[in-house]
Order: structure tokens, then sequence, then C-alpha cells
């Protein structure tokens, strides 16, 4: 598939790659670059591949409030957002996702890759009437990020008060619907859109001197950000608890009786025995996905892992056992490379965060 910013996305020179069966940039020339840009200035990411699911109706509130881990009740006003997982009865992560309130009911926004099985997974809870599901797969998300992303969107959609707007919270105008959330470490905003209207802010921007960032940018941003991608990170065999999430459930009210809601009970009672946190190295390397953490306290794994250009060395997120930190040992390609656990994020701004 092929979303309306192809042909641009094709003119910038844009290599392409099939991810979760779309037709996305993985860079424009320079991963680095665009990851600097978006730190330093602004990038643009078109990230229509991703699927936005609205639930109307009298009774959408009961039904979302039993599907998620989060309380919509807690989204008094429309443009209120925040971010929640969909989870399964064990208490693993289906999805993770941004719900927001809008004038009839609310607008999830769910992963590409999960998309079709997070609406099966919705359907067929859904029994009630009163509840309307809709894949707005017609409408596309645009994402500009970085410090100036506030005064480039300002300036080239005339829309007033954006840089009042609070975080996870949204101007809704229609179907434009335009948040400021993110998932770079970085201020900006995410414009969800019909094709015309993205396409025009898409070549609007042009004047800004704003770079277009691929997949690859975006995965270096997040992973500096702290930030747990799906698939790698978490997934439907583990929970909240041990995927640095316990923060995304809204335990109160006690009788609000969501998916996973026992079981999740349960383990936080008699505790866990594993965490995600973050581990930099100390020595060259880099880490990736699958490499081994040896601790004091047992062995781990890294979940996500790669070089920062932020910070000029290799930062990964990695699931270890739960008492572990201070120093500890990567295993890349069978040599042991000195490395430390910290607490996420390792970026924030511009700056580093960890100690």
């Amino acid at each position: 598939m092929k979303t309306p910013l192809y042909e641009n996305h094709v003119a910038e020179g844009a290599r392409m790659v099939d991810f979760a069966g779309w037709y996305m940039p993985l860079h424009y020339g320079s991963q680095i670059s665009e990851h600097h840009a978006v730190r330093k200035h602004a990038g643009r990411f078109d990230v229509s591949h991703m699927g936005v699911v609205d639930v109307t109706g009298r009774a959408a509130k009961n039904f979302l409030q039993r599907l998620l881990a989060g309380d919509v009740a807690r989204l008094e006003d429309v443009g209120h957002a925040f971010y929640t997982l969909l989870l399964n009865d064990q208490g693993g992560i289906i999805d993770d996702l941004i719900v927001y309130r809008i004038d009839d009911g609310y607008r999830l926004v769910v992963n590409a890759a999960t998309t079709q099985s997070d609406l099966k997974w919705v359907l067929a809870h859904c029994e009630d009437s009163d509840v309307l599901v809709c894949y707005r797969e017609e409408l596309c998300i645009l994402a500009v990020q970085g410090p100036k992303a506030i005064d480039i969107v300002s300036a080239v959609t005339n829309l007033p008060g954006l840089a009042e707007l609070k975080m996870f919270s949204a101007h809704i105008d229609g179907d434009l619907l335009v948040a400021r959330t993110g998932y770079t470490g970085e201020d900006g905003v995410e414009l969800i859109c019909d094709a015309e209207y993205a396409k025009e802010i898409w070549s609007a921007i042009d004047t800004h001197d704003v770079q277009s960032a691929g997949l690859a940018a975006r995965d270096s941003l997040r992973l500096e950000a702290g930030l747990n991608l799906y698939g790698h990170d978490m997934d439907s065999s583990v929970s909240p608890l041990v995927s640095n999430l316990a923060w995304t459930i809204h335990w109160e009210p006690t009788d609000r009786d969501f998916v996973g809601r026992d079981t999740l009970t349960k383990i936080r009672q008699t505790g866990v025995d594993a965490k995600l946190t973050g581990v930099v190295l100390e020595d060259k390397g880099v880490m990736r996905e699958g490499c081994s953490v040896l601790t004091e306290w047992g062995e781990g794994v890294i979940t996500s892992g790669s070089f920062s250009p932020t910070l000029g060395y290799s930062i990964g997120l990695a699931r270890v056992p739960q008492p572990a930190k201070g120093a500890c040992e990567v295993v890349i390609r069978n040599r042991n490379v000195a490395g430390r656990i910290v607490r996420p994020p390792f970026v924030r701004h511009g700056e580093r965060v960890h100690k």
C-alpha cells in the first residue's frame, strides 16, 4: 500500500521499504542528518501508515472503559488525550496507542503492523449496538517534530493557539485534528487530516527548510527518548509491569473491570522478577536487539539497541532482572563489552538525561 504522499517521497529521493505492508521512506539519503535536523530545527514525517479508528455512539465510553488499560472517563473535554494500552486477558500487550476525545466519541491511533488485528479484537468485544467502530483509512497523519516545529506549523496552517496547546491535547476542527503528543523527545505536532490537506501542508512546509525524515530517524529518535516500540520492547507475551509501562494503567476506580485487570492485579501482588530499563555502552560497539546483558543478578536481553547520533555512543532498552543496576556487560559478536544500566530517557530536548 502507498500513502497519499508516496510520490512526494520518491521525488525527494527517499529509499522506500516495505513496512507492515506499506511503502514507506526509510531515509532520504542520511538517517543521521535527518535525526540531527529534528533535534536542532525540525523534521517532517509521513506516518499515514498508522491506523485511525473512531469509536462513537452512546455506549462508546463504557465500551472503551472495559477495553483499554486507561480510563477514558478521565478525558473530560474534547481534545484531551492520553497514551494507553490494549491488553489481552492474560495482561499481555496487544498494542500501545493514543486515545483522543473527539466531538462524538473517541479516536484511537494504533500501530501500522497491528491495525487489522486491533480492529478484529475491538470488533470481537463490541456487542452493543450503541457502539460504532469506524476505521478511518482515508485519513493521513503527518508529524512535524523539533524545537521549531510549533512555529512552522502555526505559520503554514494559520491555526491559532498552537503554541498554547498543552501536551497530550489537540485542536479539532471537523476531520482535522492537530495534536501535541510526539514520539521523538522533542516538541512538535501531529496532523490527522484528509489526503489533499496533507499534500498541501507537506508542500507548504518546504518553504521553512524542514528536513523530511524516514523510519530510520524515527527509530533512533524514539530510542533516545526511551520510548517502547511494539513488537520489540513489548508484545502480547509480556505485561506492562515488566515493560516500564505500569504508569499507563489506571487502577482507579477499583470497580472498572478492564480486560487483563485480574491477571495484572495478581502479578502486581506477587511482584515481578524483571524490568525494562536503559543500557549505555562504555566501550566501542553497537548494541542490537537480542544481545545478552550480563549483570550481577543474572542475564537479560537487549530489546532495542542502536548508535545514538546525539550522544555519540550506543544506547539500548533491555529487559533485565528486577534488582539489576550499575555495571553490566553486553555480549556483542561473542565479545563482552562494558556497559551501565541507566534509567531512560537518554535524551530530552537535545540534551543528555541519564547520569
